[in-house]
């Protein structure tokens, strides 16, 4: 992949608003993420962080606002995969294809070369033996697994991750945060929306905090939670937004 983005911030989100039949899913929401950095995505469930991070990567358009990814809407990237990784779902793959033949198609239509994708299993330890099995047979670990597999394909400088902690026994919850702490030590950035306050409080070195598809707070961990750990300190924020 040769199409690579000229300097910008990652992301860039101004005022960005998505109503569905008159109820607003993200509203006004503004925020920038710095090359380098991992920043946690939190709120309760519909939130509005699944909807924002469809917005950022063009599943669905905005009533207003803008969503840009190194300074462009993402469908402008001259170079998506090698721009922007992303796992939404755990099961977007056919049920009878193997992990690497899922891979593999994915590299087809990207332009990627398939010696990536023995690349790539190795960086999430997928064994060979997994690799070659159905979809089907695996795992909620081994899915998330696959899933960031996928996203690290075009060797991307922004990862997009929606939950990807879940199924992960401790062994491999220990293994992304590493991953990811590599990833942002060599540049690249991380959104990472989740719900195990314990461990975003290890991993992240910031912090968004939604509710109702509005921004409560945009804060360095360490200030975030000025004292307290992290979980009391979202508890209150949210607590706080619906009173």
């Amino acid at each position: 992949m040769t199409d690579r983005i000229v300097p910008a911030d990652p992301v860039v989100v101004e005022r960005l608003t998505k109503r569905y039949r008159g109820t607003t899913a993200v509203g006004e929401l503004s925020f920038t993420l710095k090359a380098g950095t991992i920043t946690g995505f939190l709120g309760p469930n519909g939130a509005g962080k699944t909807t924002t991070l469809r917005l950022l990567l063009g599943l669905a358009a905005p009533t207003s606002g803008t969503a840009l990814v190194f300074g462009r809407p993402y469908a402008a990237l001259p170079s998506p995969a090698g721009t922007v990784g992303a796992i939404l779902e755990s099961d977007d793959f056919h049920p009878a294809r193997s992990g690497r033949g899922h891979l593999r198609m994915l590299a087809l239509a990207a332009g990627i070369r398939w010696t990536r994708v023995d690349e790539v299993l190795a960086q999430v330890e997928l064994s060979t033996a997994v690799a070659s099995r159905p979809g089907r047979t695996y795992s909620l670990g081994m899915r998330q697994r696959l899933g960031l597999a996928a996203a690290l394909l075009g060797r991307p400088q922004l990862l997009l991750l929606d939950e990807p902690i879940n199924g992960l026994d401790p062994a491999g919850v220990h293994w992304l945060r590493t991953a990811l702490r590599a990833f942002a030590a060599g540049g690249g950035t991380v959104l990472v929306a989740s719900h195990v306050l314990a461990e975003v409080a290890q991993t992240v070195d910031r912090v968004l905090v939604i509710n109702n598809g509005r921004l409560l707070a945009d804060a360095a961990i360490g200030a975030l939670a000025d004292g307290r750990n992290l979980e009391d300190a979202y508890l209150q924020l949210t607590r706080e937004a619906v009173s």
